[in-house]
């Protein structure tokens, strides 16, 4: 039996984008609402299982409706950049699911739906209706059930008619009268005004119509007759406007939205392009679903054994690539599984248990000599994997993976696998289907995993002209040679080396957290006087809004909103908000840090071993994971004191820090070279006062802190090509206001407005955007018809030569600082780089030497129109350094 599920695309992804925390890919786009939305689909799929499918759509502003009123809708809000920029992203994923999808202009996807409905009625079908909007009550029937949203997208409420006789006392039709007597202040539908819920439900159940209510206005008294008579019009018009359309001319068949499962071969690559990584493994799909490759092509392999040794031992100055397998995310825990030589004429493949025996002493001596140079796949990670199994890795060259970043870092998807199809090579099956995936992992037999990663390293050696071509065509040879594949190495040694943690002060800092939270909740209990869950958002507004009577700032259809983003705004209302928001402070500082440190700290060297990784975000910054130590919060005093867990690993040793002062301001100075931004560096001005200063007209000293915040928001939004609403929530002010604040901003900084434009013309007619360094960043849609699609990459476009650029410098600073270290014999050690900052640890007698090097070398990595400037901070750990 068929059974259809029409989905109201506007409702809900509009929904989900308010309702989910702000979730960017490494390209800086946001995403938030379409995981939201794709989150509730799949449950929907998987629970109600329909043979049919479509997501309908608003095709523009404009509808039938404004014909006859012309402010129908007029009160909304222009719709966030940050949400409109993710439609084109939702429309895309359901193309790749196979999920049909219309439009139509002069109608909404109300409309669309309540047609679909309406023959799916006539025929006698199955029909849910997903919404978050309650007109679309009105077309339950005997076959439609519609399914209100509820807690954001989270849960659906499912309503037949019975369901609405039962919780409205209407049956569906009459959901038309409600809405026309009471209106609805969100489509801009007057009503009349004084009837709420409440009042129209009593009159409808009284009277049943809005043309009944209208006819009996004789027998009412007072100021309701009087507001009824006024209104007539108002009511009978608002209830035309609230009545869906149910002729909308489609050209849909139910063949054409007819679904039998997600299409595996495209959805996997949509949803890893989305980043979307707790999807594919929820769906075990694979990044590489879809594919496609020329025919795979036999690989020469010969498997070593310990009696046939000497054979790759005579081939080892012929040896061009090497290629580890390892199994495990944690590179520092991986399982090495075999290692793959390559020559020209022949792969060998060696299990790894080979490696152990004493026989395999010159392969080891060869896999550690810097003199002996290597090609692979993630390098990076070959060489931990190896060095925590006993094994000195050194001598990397070319790392194919590396280098297909570099050559198009917007691609989340830089498997061999994915590196073969793109080039035209052989094919590679994915390695789930050698491997299986999860709990199902299991290492196959020795001739299919010789034949895999055979093809593997065989891939690897015909990927390495072509991407050397291409290198040399992009000018980006010394951005890889002299930078990346440094980095990749001091990297390695970095990690490797690990940071100490003071297993004491970190159980000790855990204990305070907990007895801070147990007073928090004590004093929040007190003030409440109830004792509640706290970490139950329904609970937690009834006693702030209902038992409190604070004010409400967002309410959804089923409660109210206790978010962070309310509760900051509630704060100066009462006491136990910021309790609250204290409990839940250090609560996260428990559960994520505190805990999550001591499961990461190594047993066997008391430190822990981070995992840079150089192939991650498209800005050519550097991310960190097992355990993320770039994400240390330090807003919080409470936070910042987790930094006293980190150490020296030696008695008499120090830490040093050493940060870059606005180093993307600077960067944005020299590049649009606007006379006033190098005024403030030149003159080692306070930059934020100084916009201040030159924004609002007045002399520096006039410059309050509230002008001073609102210029340093704007600073780093200019950076990150912030919008009218992304400003307007941090600083709490109106979208016009902030619109304003930008505009005068631009007007003041004409420089840098100018590099915008420019920046912009440019991308159009290249199709990419470059750093200092020639780092590259392509923007496919910057010519793009879809006015959403062309604005983030507009914006993109403007930010990219800031960030990429700060993010190279800070690499330079890396490998010059490392060149140094080693000319000098110097003791010290590269720790860890969070973005701006450098950390190091010390010994005492080279303190001295440190704290000049350290500044002066990150200064000097390159000559900019303005100084970079680097301030260096030193103490027995993190927290006394900074």
């Amino acid at each position: 039996m068929d059974k259809l599920m029409l989905i109201d695309g506007n409702s809900i992804i509009y929904r989900a984008f308010f309702a989910m925390p702000p979730l960017t890919n490494s390209s800086g786009q946001q995403t938030n609402a379409v995981y939201g939305f794709t989150t509730m689909l799949l449950r929907l799929l998987e629970e109600h299982k329909p043979t049919h499918v479509m997501v309908a759509f608003d095709a523009g502003k404009v509808t039938f409706r404004h014909e006859g009123y012309q402010e129908y809708k007029g009160g909304r809000e222009k719709t966030p950049p940050e949400l409109s920029q993710q439609f084109p992203l939702l429309k895309e994923l359901l193309q790749a699911f196979g999920i049909a999808q219309f439009e139509l202009e002069g109608y909404e996807a109300d409309d669309i739906i309540g047609t679909l409905t309406k023959q799916a009625d006539e025929s006698e079908r199955a029909v849910m209706v997903v919404t978050g909007d309650k007109d679309m009550l009105q077309l339950a029937s005997d076959h439609v059930t519609v399914g209100l949203t509820r807690k954001g997208v989270t849960e659906v409420e499912v309503y037949s008619p019975a369901e609405i006789q039962e919780r409205y006392g209407l049956n569906p039709e009459q959901i038309i009268d409600l809405k026309g007597l009471m209106g609805d202040a969100s489509d801009n539908i007057p009503g009349i005004p004084g009837v709420g819920e409440k009042t129209a439900l009593k009159l409808l159940h009284q009277y049943g119509s809005v043309e009944e209510v209208l006819a009996h206005t004789d027998d009412m008294k007072g100021k309701m007759k009087e507001r009824i008579v006024t209104h007539a019009e108002d009511a009978r018009m608002s209830k035309k406007l609230a009545t869906i359309y149910r002729e909308v001319p489609l050209d849909k068949t139910w063949d054409d939205i007819a679904f039998s499962g997600l299409r595996t071969e495209t959805a996997g690559a949509a949803l890893a392009k989305l980043e979307f990584k707790s999807l594919l493994e929820r769906l075990s799909l694979s990044a590489e679903s879809g594919i496609t490759a020329i025919a795979e092509a036999a690989a020469d392999v010969l498997v070593v054994r310990e009696e046939n040794l000497e054979e790759l031992e005579r081939a080892l100055d012929a040896i061009e690539v090497v290629h580890i397998e390892t199994h495990g995310d944690n590179p520092h825990q991986a399982q090495v599984i075999a290692l793959v030589f390559g020559a020209p004429d022949r792969q060998y493949f060696v299990p790894f248990e080979l490696m152990n025996l004493d026989a395999a002493a010159s392969i080891r001596s060869w896999l550690s000599s810097p003199q002996c140079k290597k090609s692979g796949y993630d390098l990076h990670r070959a060489d931990l994997a190896l060095h925590w199994h006993g094994i000195e890795f050194e001598g990397a060259e070319f790392d194919v993976q590396l280098a297909g970043y570099l050559l198009d870092p917007t691609d989340a998807n830089q498997t061999l696998t994915a590196l073969a199809a793109k080039y035209g090579l052989p094919s590679i099956r994915p390695d789930e289907e050698i491997f299986g995936k999860g709990a199902k992992y299991k290492v196959p037999g020795e001739d299919v995993l010789a034949d895999h990663l055979a093809r593997k390293a065989a891939v690897v050696q015909e990927l390495i002209p072509a991407q050397q071509k291409q290198l040399e065509e992009n000018g980006m040879k010394e951005l890889f040679f002299e930078l990346e594949m440094l980095l990749s190495r001091i990297l390695a040694d970095m990690e490797k080396q690990g940071i100490r943690v003071n297993i004491d002060e970190l159980k000790a800092l855990g204990k305070e957290f907990e007895e801070q939270i147990t007073r928090l909740v004590k004093e929040i209990y007190v003030i409440a006087g109830v004792e509640f869950n706290l970490n139950s958002p329904k609970q937690l507004g009834e006693i702030l809004f209902d038992k409190l009577g604070l004010p409400i700032v967002k309410k959804t259809k089923t409660g109210y909103s206790t978010d962070a983003e309310v509760l900051e705004k509630l704060a100066p209302y009462h006491d136990i908000v910021q309790n609250i928001l204290q409990y839940r402070q250090i609560a996260k500082l428990q559960s994520t840090y505190v805990e999550g440190l001591l499961k990461e700290r190594s047993d066997k060297t008391g430190r822990v071993h981070t995992y840079f990784r150089q192939t991650v975000a498209a800005t050519g910054r550097l991310s960190s994971q097992f355990p993320n130590l770039q994400n240390i919060p330090i807003r919080l005093e409470e936070g910042r004191k987790l930094r006293k867990v980190f150490v020296p690993s030696e008695s008499g040793w120090l830490i040093l820090a050493a940060d870059y002062s606005q180093i993307e301001l600077r960067v944005l100075a020299h590049i649009s070279d606007d006379e006033r931004l190098k005024e403030a560096f030149l003159n080692d001005m306070d930059i934020h006062t100084k916009t201040a200063s030159d924004v609002f007209g007045v002399s520096p000293e006039a410059v309050d802190a509230n002008m001073r915040r609102s210029a340093k928001a704007v600073n780093f939004g200019i950076v990150y090509g912030i919008s009218d609403y992304g400003l307007s929530q941090n600083l709490n002010i109106t979208r016009k206001e902030a619109a304003r604040f930008i505009d005068q901003y631009f007007d003041v900084f004409q420089g840098v407005r100018r590099y915008m434009d420019e920046i912009v013309k440019d991308a159009k007619r290249d199709g990419y955007v470059t750093t200092l360094l020639e780092r590259r960043r392509y923007l496919p849609d910057i010519n793009a018809s879809n006015f959403n699609l062309r604005s983030f990459a507009e914006r993109t476009a403007m930010n990219t030569p800031i960030q990429g650029t700060a993010a190279d410098i800070i690499k330079l600073a890396m490998v010059h600082m490392d060149t140094v270290m080693r000319e000098r014999k110097l003791r010290s050690r590269m720790l860890l780089q969070v973005h701006d900052e450098l950390v190091f640890e010390v010994p005492e007698d080279e303190l001295e030497i440190m704290k000049e090097l350290v500044p002066a070398t990150m200064e000097a990595a390159l000559k900019l129109s303005v100084p970079l400037k680097a301030e260096v901070s030193y103490g027995s750990n993190w927290y006394e350094a900074k």
